[in-house]
């Protein structure tokens, strides 16, 4: 799942950072990993986040991911920067 997950952030917002990490293990026993849903944490950099803030960045990572939010996404946690943000 992270790498289908990395994969579509890639497609949609060609960032110049993308990490996913799986956090499903540190919630075993939790009801929303019993339903099979995973618990998942992004970094994302990309300049389709300038001028937008992090309520708004966070609604178009929602949207790419919406589908998988359904059963496979059960948490998301989300960083989400511009690279002038990173440099300044």
């Amino acid at each position: 799942m992270p790498q289908l997950i990395e994969a579509r952030l890639i497609a949609t917002f060609s960032p110049t950072e993308c990490l996913v990490d799986d956090d499903s293990a540190l919630h075993a026993g939790h009801v929303g990993a019993a339903s099979g849903g995973g618990h998942y944490r992004i970094r994302l950099v990309t300049t389709l986040f300038e001028g937008k803030n992090r309520l708004a960045r966070h609604r178009l990572v929602y949207d790419c991911l919406s589908d998988l939010l359904q059963r496979e996404i059960h948490a998301l946690a989300i960083t989400a920067f511009t690279p002038s943000e990173l440099t300044d």
